[in-house]
């Protein structure tokens, strides 16, 4: 184990391994809660019964499918990566694709499982790798910030710190609501254990936040603590009834399929490649083993998609388990461990509610727009496209329309500053595709 993993290579051993494998399980245990109420649209009313998914059965697909990443991410990549359905790509499944358009979920399932064999046949062929270097960084980093604003506006809205305003369209919401104020408590103090550097600070600001809403009788008290895990029949096995849906296939889900691929494109690959830098793996500017860590997402979101969840990915969060110590893949398979004993925690997780996630949202949309430092807003054919691309997706309310704009106006802009020879190819290609793709909504 020891020889496989190359721990005396890289200066480490099972406890460090151990305690960087939890550390990036703390900080990604919230999805477990978050995931499944933003897949069952928790925070909206008067839905559909048959527009909403079943809580249980996407809480037992989060854990299952972040354990089949991390598995793969550690056996095969050896890399110190967590991964589990992405925050930003479940909003866009749940409130672009779900509500917005009013597709069935399962339709939403089967976009998640073609992107996910199409992610493997790319990675497999090597094109995925291609594709990502043909988009320019600043367009890169727009979509990451973009996505992250989308999520914290998510946060703000579903906890009532803002609310729908006639005058204004959008305004602050009723500071005397004990849940908009227990959401604050918990953004404080999720910020306060962040700011103090606390590892898995995220999920101690939930329970922290949890418990006093307990108390304060604005959260119910669980019914217990350990209980076997909830059915996944409602939604397993989901996506293959679609696929066999003729109304599935349309010109409008052809778009949500790029748009899985697109969003994953960019998030895996910048967060591999951070995690990566920050461990000390790239050397030359180039990371070793990239193709296996890629194909880790790719079997996760098929994986995902057959129990009923959106596109697995990695996380960024997986730098603190690096900053603790984790140089293996061993890393890795412990976090995996721990999703599936998760599964028999669930009478704790269920009665998470909003007002405890947003914070969560709040702050990861925080971490994710931190990415705008480093694109060049002093150039203008560079700054139109990226703004664009990130404002329009709160703005919309969709993922999907952000990339769009921003993808039609980078290849427009560079042709008036006379650089159209230093765009790739097929960023004209996908300008056009994106262009059809607004004509058509």
């Amino acid at each position: 184990m020891k020889k496989y993993f190359q721990f005396e290579e890289l200066g480490t051993n099972y406890r460090r391994e151990f305690l960087g494998g939890l550390t990036t399980f703390l900080a990604m245990a919230y999805i477990l809660v978050v995931n499944p109420l933003t897949l069952t649209l928790a925070d909206v009313e008067g839905l559909p019964a048959e527009l909403r998914m079943d809580y249980g059965a996407v809480f037992v697909a989060t854990a299952v499918s972040a354990a089949v990443g991390c598995f793969i991410m550690g056996i095969v990549a050896r890399y110190p990566l967590g991964l589990a359905p992405g925050l930003g790509l479940n909003a866009f499944f749940a409130y672009t694709v779900v509500l917005g358009s009013g597709s069935p979920w399962q339709h939403a399932l089967a976009a998640v499982f073609i992107s996910g064999v199409f992610f493997l046949l790319l990675t497999l062929t090597g094109l995925r790798e291609k594709l990502i270097n043909a988009i320019p960084m600043e367009l890169k980093l727009a979509v990451g910030a973009g996505i992250g604003l989308f999520i914290a506006y998510i946060g703000l809205k579903t906890s009532g710190i803002i609310t729908a305003s006639e005058a204004t369209i959008v305004g602050l919401g009723d500071l005397h609501n004990p849940e908009v104020l227990l959401a604050i408590f918990g953004l404080v103090v999720t910020v306060i254990l962040l700011v103090k550097g606390v590892k898995g600070g995220v999920f101690y600001g939930m329970v922290l936040t949890a418990i006093v809403g307990m108390i304060f009788t604005v959260v119910p008290v669980p019914e217990g603590v350990v209980s076997m895990p909830p059915s996944v029949a409602p939604t397993f096995g989901s996506v293959f009834s679609a696929l066999g849906d003729p109304t599935f296939y349309t010109l409008s889900m052809l778009s949500v399929i790029l748009t899985f691929l697109f969003v994953d494109f960019f998030d895996n690959a910048g967060t591999l490649v951070a995690v990566a830098n920050q461990a000390g793996f790239v050397k030359d500017n180039k990371l070793p083993r990239a193709g296996r860590a890629l194909i880790s997402d790719s079997i996760a979101t098929i994986v995902g998609s057959i129990f009923g969840t959106s596109t697995v990915t990695s996380y960024v969060e997986s730098s603190s388990g690096v900053a603790a110590g984790a140089r293996t893949g061993f890393a890795s398979i412990v976090t995996g461990v721990l999703f599936l004993l998760a599964l028999f925690f669930s009478p704790v997780l269920s009665v998470i509610t909003s007002a405890v996630t947003a914070p969560a949202l709040i702050v990861v949309g925080i971490l994710m727009v931190s990415s705008l430092g480093q694109i060049e807003w002093s150039r203008f054919e560079i700054a139109v496209p990226a703004f664009l691309t990130m404002i329009m997706m709160p703005f919309t309310s969709s993922i999907a329309t952000g990339i769009a704009v921003g993808f039609i106006f980078y290849p427009l802009t560079m042709i008036i500053k006379g650089k159209g020879k230093e765009v790739h190819p097929i960023m004209y290609i996908f300008g056009l595709i994106f262009l059809v793709y607004l004509i058509t909504l």
